[in-house]
């Protein structure tokens, strides 16, 4: 069981929107709704604030070669050394170490900036920051303009200035200080802990983060809970916000052009053969803490890498056959999988491209 792909049950999870997520998994009609504009693939974490009566919220299900269909976080439970392998287990215990979602945008996301590690450990004594990245899927035709991100401060951008338009909840004027930045499909990119970033209309993308949920948005406490119709918050709990809010961001301003030097990333070749190439798309480059190739075989057979680490696997365009000691599974657009870390001597064929995420601990 544990020398096998498993496959992982799809999902769509909080926020309005999700069409174009049903459009890649062939769902018709594809809609926007209230079911959720992300989805969270091969997930062991759960959302910092989960719904009433849903306390793993988040959490991605799976199902075993014998059929029986669980959380994740479960089926590790139950067998970690042979799905997470040992190397895994020392360096990021039971946890995957990494967490990867579809987001598509159909509104703008909140301006907002994740902490770097040793400031998430001394302001919410969590033990992971929230390093990321997107991928670009794809982009949205009807929208009032094409989709953008937002991504890093503005060269001159002050911690004082940015102080005086949080307090005053000047939200636009926040926006302005962040560099508007057009993109592509399959262009990349990696948001450091403490950038401000946003994810802007019409957006699809892959984001490949560290395992955590623990954001800092521009909409204030006050702010927050008046747009959502809360009661007004505490001084106890806005002073705590203001602290994080203050010391989360990173204040490391640029031009535009140094600020796509910085965060837009080039892929780099790893390994290839005949008929196919696996590129690094995020890597040690950018991050220690996780990591992601495209695989791509165009008219041939590529042995999967063993990396000594379990995989979670995307495939994002055709159709193929990921063959395996003892069997084979067909693959094809949206299939998402789970590599536990005893799949070896694997191989995927056909006219197929799939991204293969990784966890802190890879080495290339």
């Amino acid at each position: 069981m544990y020398k096998q792909p498993w496959r992982l049950v799809q999902n769509r999870i909080r926020g309005n929107g999700g069409r174009e997520i049903d459009k890649f998994r062939g769902i018709e009609p594809p809609v926007d709704d209230n079911s959720g504009s992300e989805s969270w693939v091969g997930s062991d974490t759960r959302v910092a604030i989960p719904p009433e009566g849903k306390p793993n919220y988040g959490c991605a299900e799976v199902i075993r070669p014998d059929g029986e269909r669980m959380f994740l976080f479960e089926a590790i439970a139950q067998a970690p050394e042979q799905m997470l392998g040992s190397t895994h287990l020392a360096k990021n215990g039971q946890s995957l170490g990494v967490l990867i979602k579809f987001l598509d945008a159909q509104f703008q996301y909140s301006l907002q900036c994740h902490p770097t590690r040793p400031c998430a450990k001394a302001l919410w004594d969590s033990d992971y920051g929230k390093e990321e990245s997107w991928y670009v899927l794809g982009t949205r035709d009807d929208t009032a303009e094409p989709a953008y991100i937002l991504l890093g401060f503005k060269e001159g951008v002050t911690p004082e200035a940015w102080a005086e338009a949080y307090r005053a909840e000047d939200i636009k004027k926040l926006e302005s200080m962040c560099h508007k930045v057009y993109i592509q499909p399959g262009d990349v990119f990696f948001v450091g802990g403490g950038v401000p970033h946003a994810v802007g209309e019409g957006c699809f993308v892959i984001e490949v983060q560290e395992p955590s949920d623990i954001t800092v948005s521009v909409y204030t406490a006050p702010v927050r809970h008046r747009m959502k119709g809360w009661p007004e918050p505490t001084e106890e709990y806005i002073k705590v916000y203001d602290e994080r809010f203050m010391n989360a961001f990173v204040f490391d301003a640029c031009s535009e052009e140094e600020n796509l030097r910085r965060w837009k990333i080039a892929p780099s070749l790893l390994r290839s053969g005949d008929g196919w190439r696996e590129e690094i798309m995020i890597g040690p480059a950018q991050t220690e803490y996780f990591s992601f190739t495209r695989l791509t075989v165009e008219n041939g057979a590529a042995p999967l890498r063993n990396t000594g680490f379990m995989q979670v696997a995307i495939v994002v365009d055709g159709e193929g056959t990921l063959n395996y000691e003892g069997g084979s599974l067909p693959l094809k657009k949206a299939d998402e999988l789970f590599f536990p870390y005893g799949l070896a001597s694997a191989s995927v064929s056909g006219s197929v491209t799939v991204i293969l995420c990784h966890p802190e601990g890879v080495t290339y």
